[in-house]
Protein backbone atom coordinates (compact mmCIF):
# COMPACT_ATOMS: atom_id res chain seq x y z
CA UNK A 1 0.00 0.00 0.00
CA UNK A 2 1.06 3.53 -0.63
CA UNK A 3 1.24 5.27 3.13
CA UNK A 4 1.05 9.26 4.07
CA UNK A 5 1.83 10.06 7.24
CA UNK A 6 1.34 13.70 8.39
CA UNK A 7 3.11 14.60 11.38
CA UNK A 8 4.58 17.68 13.48
CA UNK A 9 7.48 15.95 14.16
CA UNK A 10 9.80 14.01 12.62
CA UNK A 11 13.94 13.03 12.59
CA UNK A 12 16.38 14.66 13.03
CA UNK A 13 14.40 16.49 15.94
CA UNK A 14 14.93 14.13 19.17
CA UNK A 15 11.93 13.74 21.55
CA UNK A 16 9.17 10.95 22.36
CA UNK A 17 6.93 12.43 19.38
CA UNK A 18 9.66 12.18 16.58
CA UNK A 19 10.90 8.89 17.67
CA UNK A 20 7.37 7.33 17.55
CA UNK A 21 6.44 8.43 14.29
CA UNK A 22 9.86 7.45 12.68
CA UNK A 23 9.36 4.00 13.67
CA UNK A 24 6.04 3.64 12.96
CA UNK A 25 6.92 4.87 9.17
CA UNK A 26 9.87 2.55 9.61
CA UNK A 27 7.96 -0.18 10.93
CA UNK A 28 5.64 -0.04 7.80
CA UNK A 29 8.16 -0.18 5.36
CA UNK A 30 9.75 -3.03 6.69
CA UNK A 31 6.56 -4.45 5.73
CA UNK A 32 7.08 -3.68 2.09
CA UNK A 33 4.77 -0.80 2.28
CA UNK A 34 5.66 2.77 -0.10
CA UNK A 35 5.60 5.25 2.90
CA UNK A 36 6.24 8.42 2.78
CA UNK A 37 6.21 11.33 5.17
CA UNK A 38 4.88 15.31 5.77
CA UNK A 39 6.55 17.02 8.06
CA UNK A 40 7.39 20.60 8.84
CA UNK A 41 11.24 21.98 8.21
CA UNK A 42 13.09 20.50 11.83
CA UNK A 43 12.77 23.13 14.64
CA UNK A 44 12.00 20.89 18.26
CA UNK A 45 12.97 21.17 20.82
CA UNK A 46 14.68 24.89 20.60
CA UNK A 47 12.10 26.16 19.09
CA UNK A 48 14.37 27.30 15.80
CA UNK A 49 14.71 26.23 12.19
CA UNK A 50 17.50 23.85 12.39
CA UNK A 51 20.60 25.10 10.28
CA UNK A 52 20.46 23.02 7.09
CA UNK A 53 16.93 23.83 6.57
CA UNK A 54 17.35 27.51 7.42
CA UNK A 55 15.66 30.11 4.72
CA UNK A 56 14.06 27.12 2.79
CA UNK A 57 9.88 26.93 2.17
CA UNK A 58 10.25 23.26 1.69
CA UNK A 59 12.67 20.40 0.86
CA UNK A 60 12.20 17.01 -0.20
CA UNK A 61 14.59 14.61 1.52
CA UNK A 62 15.05 11.08 2.54
CA UNK A 63 16.13 9.52 6.09
CA UNK A 64 16.74 6.28 6.04
CA UNK A 65 15.19 5.00 2.87
CA UNK A 66 11.81 6.99 3.89
CA UNK A 67 10.37 10.58 1.84
CA UNK A 68 10.32 13.02 3.75
CA UNK A 69 8.52 16.40 2.67
CA UNK A 70 9.16 19.32 4.87
CA UNK A 71 7.47 22.60 4.51
CA UNK A 72 7.10 25.66 6.17
CA UNK A 73 6.62 26.93 10.13
CA UNK A 74 6.78 29.33 12.21
CA UNK A 75 9.00 28.01 14.63
CA UNK A 76 8.35 29.04 18.65
CA UNK A 77 8.63 27.98 22.01
CA UNK A 78 6.86 30.69 23.18
CA UNK A 79 4.59 29.97 25.77
CA UNK A 80 2.10 33.29 24.38
CA UNK A 81 -1.14 31.27 23.25
CA UNK A 82 -1.43 33.79 20.26
CA UNK A 83 2.55 32.21 19.24
CA UNK A 84 1.97 29.20 19.96
CA UNK A 85 -1.38 29.05 18.07
CA UNK A 86 0.96 30.45 14.46
CA UNK A 87 3.15 27.65 14.84
CA UNK A 88 0.47 24.93 14.76
CA UNK A 89 -1.91 27.19 11.88
CA UNK A 90 1.58 28.03 9.60
CA UNK A 91 2.33 24.16 9.12
CA UNK A 92 -1.77 23.04 8.60
CA UNK A 93 -1.91 26.03 5.65
CA UNK A 94 2.16 25.38 4.37
CA UNK A 95 1.61 21.68 3.51
CA UNK A 96 -1.05 22.90 1.05
CA UNK A 97 1.43 23.51 -1.38
CA UNK A 98 2.01 19.61 -2.00
CA UNK A 99 -1.27 18.97 -2.69
CA UNK A 100 -0.58 18.13 -6.26
CA UNK A 101 2.24 15.94 -5.62
CA UNK A 102 0.82 13.96 -2.68
CA UNK A 103 -2.59 13.42 -5.47
CA UNK A 104 -0.06 12.22 -8.16
CA UNK A 105 1.11 9.90 -5.21
CA UNK A 106 -2.77 8.70 -4.87
CA UNK A 107 -2.11 7.25 -1.26
CA UNK A 108 -4.31 4.43 -0.30
CA UNK A 109 -3.79 5.33 3.77
CA UNK A 110 -3.14 8.54 5.13
CA UNK A 111 -1.95 8.45 8.65
CA UNK A 112 -2.62 11.52 10.71
CA UNK A 113 -0.86 12.28 13.52
CA UNK A 114 -3.20 14.34 16.49
CA UNK A 115 -2.36 16.50 18.23
CA UNK A 116 -2.02 19.63 17.01
CA UNK A 117 -5.50 19.98 16.21
CA UNK A 118 -5.23 22.53 13.31
CA UNK A 119 -2.59 20.09 11.58
CA UNK A 120 -4.82 17.31 11.70
CA UNK A 121 -7.60 19.10 10.98
CA UNK A 122 -6.13 20.69 7.64
CA UNK A 123 -4.45 17.03 7.36
CA UNK A 124 -8.23 15.79 6.99
CA UNK A 125 -9.77 18.16 4.88
CA UNK A 126 -6.75 18.04 2.29
CA UNK A 127 -7.17 13.96 2.49
CA UNK A 128 -10.67 14.11 0.89
CA UNK A 129 -8.80 15.33 -2.72
CA UNK A 130 -7.10 12.17 -2.80
CA UNK A 131 -9.70 9.49 -4.51
CA UNK A 132 -10.65 6.38 -2.34
CA UNK A 133 -8.10 7.24 0.61
CA UNK A 134 -8.64 5.69 4.05
CA UNK A 135 -7.88 8.36 6.89
CA UNK A 136 -6.24 7.01 10.34
CA UNK A 137 -6.02 9.27 13.04
CA UNK A 138 -3.04 8.94 15.18
CA UNK A 139 -4.17 10.40 18.63
CA UNK A 140 -1.36 10.72 21.24
CA UNK A 141 -3.19 13.02 23.59
CA UNK A 142 -6.46 14.67 24.06
CA UNK A 143 -6.75 18.01 23.18
CA UNK A 144 -8.45 20.42 23.95
CA UNK A 145 -8.98 18.54 27.52
CA UNK A 146 -5.48 18.30 28.45
CA UNK A 147 -4.99 22.29 27.58
CA UNK A 148 -7.72 22.37 30.70
CA UNK A 149 -6.40 20.13 32.88
CA UNK A 150 -2.88 21.99 32.27
CA UNK A 151 -4.66 25.17 33.30
CA UNK A 152 -3.24 26.82 30.15
CA UNK A 153 -6.82 27.22 29.00
CA UNK A 154 -10.32 27.88 30.29
CA UNK A 155 -13.80 26.81 29.36
CA UNK A 156 -15.06 29.13 27.10
CA UNK A 157 -15.73 30.30 22.50
CA UNK A 158 -11.93 29.02 22.17
CA UNK A 159 -12.55 26.02 23.95
CA UNK A 160 -15.61 24.78 22.04
CA UNK A 161 -14.05 25.60 18.72
CA UNK A 162 -11.33 23.39 19.81
CA UNK A 163 -13.27 20.64 20.90
CA UNK A 164 -15.76 21.10 17.84
CA UNK A 165 -12.12 20.63 15.65
CA UNK A 166 -11.91 17.28 17.99
CA UNK A 167 -14.63 16.30 17.08
CA UNK A 168 -14.60 16.66 13.21
CA UNK A 169 -11.20 14.80 13.18
CA UNK A 170 -12.99 12.22 14.73
CA UNK A 171 -15.91 11.97 13.23
CA UNK A 172 -14.12 11.81 9.80
CA UNK A 173 -11.57 9.14 10.12
CA UNK A 174 -11.95 5.72 9.06
CA UNK A 175 -9.91 4.47 11.78
CA UNK A 176 -8.64 5.59 14.86
CA UNK A 177 -5.72 4.60 17.30
CA UNK A 178 -4.63 5.77 20.18
CA UNK A 179 -1.58 5.30 23.01
CA UNK A 180 -4.18 4.25 25.73
CA UNK A 181 -7.15 2.99 26.82
CA UNK A 182 -8.50 6.65 27.97
CA UNK A 183 -7.78 7.55 24.83
CA UNK A 184 -9.97 4.73 23.48
CA UNK A 185 -12.69 4.94 25.95
CA UNK A 186 -12.75 9.41 24.86
CA UNK A 187 -12.89 8.64 21.55
CA UNK A 188 -15.65 5.90 21.71
CA UNK A 189 -17.69 8.53 23.47
CA UNK A 190 -17.70 10.74 20.60
CA UNK A 191 -18.40 9.14 17.67
CA UNK A 192 -18.62 5.65 17.00
CA UNK A 193 -16.01 4.83 14.65
CA UNK A 194 -13.09 1.81 14.75
CA UNK A 195 -10.31 2.08 17.66
CA UNK A 196 -7.17 -0.22 17.47
CA UNK A 197 -4.77 0.43 20.47
CA UNK A 198 -1.37 1.37 19.69
CA UNK A 199 1.20 1.22 22.27
CA UNK A 200 3.86 4.05 21.55
CA UNK A 201 6.71 1.32 21.73
CA UNK A 202 10.05 1.02 19.85
CA UNK A 203 11.98 -1.75 18.25
CA UNK A 204 13.04 -3.79 21.00
CA UNK A 205 16.51 -3.43 22.31
CA UNK A 206 19.41 -5.91 22.37
CA UNK A 207 19.85 -7.70 25.65
CA UNK A 208 23.47 -5.90 25.91
CA UNK A 209 21.83 -2.12 26.10
CA UNK A 210 20.01 -3.31 28.83
CA UNK A 211 20.50 -2.54 32.69
CA UNK A 212 22.33 -5.41 34.41
CA UNK A 213 24.74 -3.41 36.83
CA UNK A 214 24.58 -4.26 40.69
CA UNK A 215 22.59 -2.15 42.93
CA UNK A 216 25.72 -0.20 44.73
CA UNK A 217 27.24 3.04 44.68
CA UNK A 218 26.05 6.48 45.00
CA UNK A 219 22.51 5.83 43.14
CA UNK A 220 22.24 8.07 40.20
CA UNK A 221 18.39 8.87 38.72
CA UNK A 222 17.85 10.42 35.25
CA UNK A 223 15.49 12.55 33.38
CA UNK A 224 15.43 12.34 29.65
CA UNK A 225 12.79 14.15 27.70
CA UNK A 226 11.36 17.36 27.07
CA UNK A 227 11.78 19.71 29.50
CA UNK A 228 8.56 21.67 29.26
CA UNK A 229 5.45 22.83 31.76
CA UNK A 230 3.10 19.33 31.51
CA UNK A 231 6.36 17.73 32.84
CA UNK A 232 7.32 19.78 35.74
CA UNK A 233 10.94 18.75 35.94
CA UNK A 234 12.11 22.45 37.13
CA UNK A 235 10.11 22.30 39.81
CA UNK A 236 11.30 18.86 40.72
CA UNK A 237 14.78 20.42 41.20
CA UNK A 238 13.20 22.80 43.65
CA UNK A 239 11.24 21.01 45.61
CA UNK A 240 13.19 17.62 45.95
CA UNK A 241 16.71 18.04 48.18
CA UNK A 242 18.97 15.25 46.22
CA UNK A 243 21.38 16.39 48.31
CA UNK A 244 19.85 15.22 51.64
CA UNK A 245 18.79 11.86 50.12
CA UNK A 246 22.01 11.28 48.73
CA UNK A 247 21.31 10.26 45.58
CA UNK A 248 22.62 12.13 42.19
CA UNK A 249 19.74 13.23 39.67
CA UNK A 250 20.69 13.74 36.07
CA UNK A 251 18.94 15.95 33.49
CA UNK A 252 19.13 15.24 29.54
CA UNK A 253 16.65 17.46 27.47
CA UNK A 254 15.58 20.74 26.17
CA UNK A 255 12.37 22.90 26.05
CA UNK A 256 10.67 25.91 27.92
CA UNK A 257 11.82 25.22 31.40
CA UNK A 258 15.62 24.47 30.44
CA UNK A 259 16.61 28.26 30.78
CA UNK A 260 15.26 27.68 34.44
CA UNK A 261 16.47 24.90 35.25
CA UNK A 262 19.91 26.48 33.84
CA UNK A 263 19.34 29.37 36.34
CA UNK A 264 18.50 27.07 39.28
CA UNK A 265 21.96 25.03 38.74
CA UNK A 266 23.83 28.67 38.31
CA UNK A 267 22.68 29.34 42.47
CA UNK A 268 22.74 26.07 43.84
CA UNK A 269 25.90 24.18 42.44
CA UNK A 270 25.86 21.74 45.39
CA UNK A 271 22.14 20.00 44.72
CA UNK A 272 23.37 17.17 43.38
CA UNK A 273 21.61 18.17 40.29
CA UNK A 274 23.12 18.37 36.78
CA UNK A 275 22.32 19.22 33.88
CA UNK A 276 23.88 17.62 30.45
CA UNK A 277 21.52 18.87 27.27
CA UNK A 278 20.49 16.87 24.79
CA UNK A 279 21.52 13.52 23.26
CA UNK A 280 20.15 11.48 19.95
CA UNK A 281 18.42 8.46 20.38
CA UNK A 282 21.39 5.81 20.10
CA UNK A 283 23.37 7.90 22.38
CA UNK A 284 20.51 8.51 25.19
CA UNK A 285 19.88 4.69 24.67
CA UNK A 286 23.80 3.80 25.94
CA UNK A 287 22.96 6.41 28.79
CA UNK A 288 20.18 5.41 30.27
CA UNK A 289 20.94 1.99 31.27
CA UNK A 290 23.47 3.74 33.47
CA UNK A 291 20.85 4.38 35.81
CA UNK A 292 19.80 3.10 38.78
CA UNK A 293 16.15 4.54 38.02
CA UNK A 294 14.36 7.19 36.12
CA UNK A 295 12.06 9.82 37.11
CA UNK A 296 8.81 9.85 34.96
CA UNK A 297 6.85 13.03 35.80
CA UNK A 298 3.78 14.41 34.74
CA UNK A 299 3.27 18.19 35.89
CA UNK A 300 -0.54 17.55 36.97
CA UNK A 301 -3.25 14.14 36.32
CA UNK A 302 -4.31 14.69 32.72
CA UNK A 303 -6.42 12.12 31.53
CA UNK A 304 -5.68 9.55 28.38
CA UNK A 305 -1.45 10.28 28.77
CA UNK A 306 0.64 7.82 29.12
CA UNK A 307 4.28 9.15 28.66
CA UNK A 308 5.95 7.00 25.95
CA UNK A 309 9.12 7.06 27.78
CA UNK A 310 7.76 4.38 30.54
CA UNK A 311 7.68 2.15 27.77
CA UNK A 312 11.14 2.93 26.55
CA UNK A 313 12.79 2.72 29.92
CA UNK A 314 11.30 -0.11 30.93
CA UNK A 315 12.60 -2.32 27.78
CA UNK A 316 16.01 -1.24 28.75
CA UNK A 317 14.65 -2.68 32.38
CA UNK A 318 15.21 0.89 33.92
CA UNK A 319 12.93 0.60 36.85
CA UNK A 320 10.23 4.03 36.95
CA UNK A 321 9.73 6.64 39.69
CA UNK A 322 6.17 7.71 37.90
CA UNK A 323 4.63 10.82 38.89
CA UNK A 324 1.19 10.83 37.60
CA UNK A 325 -2.14 9.36 37.90
CA UNK A 326 -4.82 7.05 35.86
CA UNK A 327 -3.32 4.18 33.26
CA UNK A 328 0.30 5.35 33.98
CA UNK A 329 0.36 4.87 37.41
CA UNK A 330 -1.93 1.95 36.98
CA UNK A 331 0.86 0.41 34.60
CA UNK A 332 4.15 0.65 37.07
CA UNK A 333 2.00 -0.90 40.21
CA UNK A 334 0.72 -3.75 38.37
CA UNK A 335 3.49 -4.66 36.74
CA UNK A 336 5.45 -3.81 39.75
CA UNK A 337 8.40 -2.05 37.82
CA UNK A 338 8.89 1.22 40.16
CA UNK A 339 7.04 3.50 42.07
CA UNK A 340 4.47 6.05 41.77
CA UNK A 341 3.09 9.17 43.34
CA UNK A 342 0.38 12.00 42.48
CA UNK A 343 1.54 14.82 40.04
CA UNK A 344 3.07 17.61 42.43
CA UNK A 345 3.86 15.46 45.54
CA UNK A 346 6.88 15.70 45.55
CA UNK A 347 6.72 14.53 49.61
CA UNK A 348 5.63 11.29 47.95
CA UNK A 349 8.23 11.46 45.06
CA UNK A 350 11.31 11.88 47.64
CA UNK A 351 9.48 8.65 49.81
CA UNK A 352 9.97 6.99 46.78
CA UNK A 353 13.34 7.48 46.12
CA UNK A 354 14.38 6.64 49.83
CA UNK A 355 12.16 3.21 49.00
CA UNK A 356 14.07 2.63 45.89
CA UNK A 357 17.55 3.82 47.67
CA UNK A 358 16.98 1.62 50.70
CA UNK A 359 16.19 -1.65 48.29
CA UNK A 360 18.72 -4.84 48.55
CA UNK A 361 20.27 -6.14 45.35
CA UNK A 362 17.66 -9.17 45.77
CA UNK A 363 14.85 -6.82 45.60
CA UNK A 364 15.81 -4.20 42.69
CA UNK A 365 16.95 -7.08 41.32
CA UNK A 366 13.32 -8.24 40.80
CA UNK A 367 12.03 -4.52 39.92
CA UNK A 368 14.77 -5.36 36.72
CA UNK A 369 13.10 -8.64 36.33
CA UNK A 370 9.74 -7.15 35.95
CA UNK A 371 10.90 -5.09 33.40
CA UNK A 372 11.99 -7.39 31.35
CA UNK A 373 8.90 -9.80 31.92
CA UNK A 374 6.60 -7.03 30.49
CA UNK A 375 9.28 -6.07 27.93
CA UNK A 376 8.82 -9.55 26.21
CA UNK A 377 5.38 -10.08 26.43
CA UNK A 378 3.40 -6.60 26.24
CA UNK A 379 5.78 -4.25 25.23
CA UNK A 380 6.81 -6.53 21.58
CA UNK A 381 7.05 -3.32 18.90
CA UNK A 382 6.93 -6.15 16.35
CA UNK A 383 3.76 -8.01 17.29
CA UNK A 384 2.28 -4.57 18.04
CA UNK A 385 3.56 -3.42 14.03
CA UNK A 386 2.00 -6.53 12.39
CA UNK A 387 -0.94 -6.61 14.35
CA UNK A 388 -1.52 -2.67 12.94
CA UNK A 389 -0.40 -3.73 9.25
CA UNK A 390 -3.68 -6.27 10.03
CA UNK A 391 -6.07 -3.46 10.84
CA UNK A 392 -4.67 -1.20 7.53
CA UNK A 393 -5.88 -4.38 5.03
CA UNK A 394 -9.03 -4.73 6.64
CA UNK A 395 -9.50 -1.03 6.56
CA UNK A 396 -8.39 -0.79 2.60
CA UNK A 397 -10.47 -3.57 1.84
CA UNK A 398 -13.87 -2.01 2.93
Amino acid sequence: MKLLIFTNYFPPEMGAASNRIFYLANGLKMLGHDVEIVAPLPNYPEGEIFDDYKRKFSRIEKIQGIIVNRYWIYATISKKPVQRALGMVSFAASFWVGLFRFRKKKPDVVIIQHSPLFVSFSALVLSRFFKGCKKVLNVSDLWPLSALELGVMQEGKMFSLLEKIENYNYLHSDLIMGQSNEILTHVSSRCNKSVFLYRNIGPNEENDSKNTFKFEGVKKIIYAGLLGVAQGVYQICKNVDFKTLGVEFHIYGGGNEEALIKEYLMTNKDSNIFFHGSLRKSELHKVLPRFHASIVPLASRIYGAVPSKIYELIALSVPVLFCGGGEGAQIISENEVGFTSDPGNFEQLSNNIIKLKELNDEAYGKLLENCMKMANSQLNFQNQIEQFNCELKILKSK
